[in-house]
């Protein structure tokens, strides 16, 4: 038998010791960003283990946070986090701590991954890295011949109403990196003072008249480009994978302030009562062969190294699976916002903004 097969046989064999056999059939909910409980890889699971997966989808980190501070927590078993909040729902006894034993896929995940801090508290690992990318500027190719090289554009008067940016943290750190406070330390961008976050807000209040709209789900920002109703925004590869599918030409770069961008863990919540089937789904998404299904979806870099095996040449270098190390230092992943509810207060501040 392949270790394919036996994994796969042992897998079915541990879902039925879970009680899948029960007469009421289990169900996992997930909170989770869009794409990653789509039923390419998810019903594969659900056939395994005899159980349900439902999902509901976050638009961004802090509406994951307030819902599970809110008192939601119990209403999930599976959340996403990315690395700004990772660490914070951790510390806040809102995510279990894992039994790294019980994921035999995890010591295939990226070393430079499963080495950060980013969930782990007190010598404790609360999550697993799933998925990872970039914020990049997206554009229409047929406004743009070529790739434009700045963030700077999106403040052309030229573009006026024609842009739209994330109604998230993310645009902050976007603007910060325009007036160059990333330098020398990029990690600054997540501990600006007072008057940095001043002269970020200005930025950005100098921006709106270009803003059509601001995205909240990734579905927004697909139709308004397949609308026509924008040329430029900030985004993620998930919309490039939606758009290209839908045969619209669209771009997408790093400029060269370069880019801010994300970890995706997958966490098992304090309040989940399926504990022992959410490790099991853990460990499914990890899998080689489940993270080459995710990044069909997605467009996003699996954390799982090996899924390049089950790829394409052009899909490895897309997803730069052939050079991360160099890809990588183009992004200042997210990290911990000491200062979040000011940053929160800023942004807020920018969109009640006429």
């Amino acid at each position: 038998m392949t270790s394919r097969r036996f994994a796969v046989a042992l897998l079915a064999l541990s879902c039925v010791l879970l009680g899948s056999c029960a007469k009421k059939t289990p169900t996992l909910n997930l909170l989770v960003w869009e794409g990653y409980a789509d039923p390419s890889f998810v019903r594969g699971f659900e056939e395994q283990c005899h159980c349900k997966i439902t999902a509901s989808y976050m638009g961004s980190s802090d509406e994951l946070v307030a819902k599970l501070r809110g008192g939601s927590a119990g209403n999930y078993d599976v959340i996403s986090p990315s690395s700004d909040v990772a660490a914070s729902i951790a510390r806040a006894g809102l995510a279990a701590p894992l039994d790294l034993a019980k994921f035999p896929g995890y010591s295939q995940l990226s070393p430079q991954l499963t080495s950060l801090p980013l969930v782990r508290v007190k010598d404790q690992v609360f999550g697993v890295p799933f998925m990872w990318g970039p914020n990049p500027l997206l554009y229409d190719r047929t406004v743009f011949s070529q790739a434009p090289d700045s963030w700077n554009v999106l403040w052309d008067p030229k573009y006026r109403g024609k842009v739209s940016v994330w109604d998230e943290l993310s645009t902050l750190y976007m603007a910060a990196q325009v007036l160059a406070f990333d330098k020398p330390d990029p990690t600054h961008l997540y501990n600006l003072s007072d008057a940095e976050l001043d002269a970020v807000k200005k930025k950005l209040l100098e921006l709106k008249p270009n803003i059509r709209k601001m995205w909240s789900t990734g579905g927004e920002l697909t139709n308004l480009f397949q609308n026509h109703e924008v040329v430029l925004a900030m985004g993620w590869p998930l919309m490039t994978n939606q758009l290209r599918k839908l045969n619209f030409p669209i771009g997408e770069t790093i400029p060269k302030e370069n880019t801010t961008g994300w970890i995706d863990h997958l966490m098992v919540t304090a309040g989940s009562e399926n504990k022992d089937l959410a490790y099991k789904f853990l460990d499914y998404m990890i899998e080689s062969q489940t993270q080459k299904k995710v990044a069909d979806v997605t467009g996003y870099t699996p954390a799982n190294p090996q899924a390049a095996q089950y790829m394409t040449p052009e899909q490895v270098k897309s997803l730069h699976l052939d050079d991360v190390d160099n890809y990588q230092k183009r992004i200042y992943f997210w990290q911990d916002v000491p200062r979040r509810s000011k940053y929160v207060e800023v942004w807020n501040e920018v969109k009640a903004a006429q």
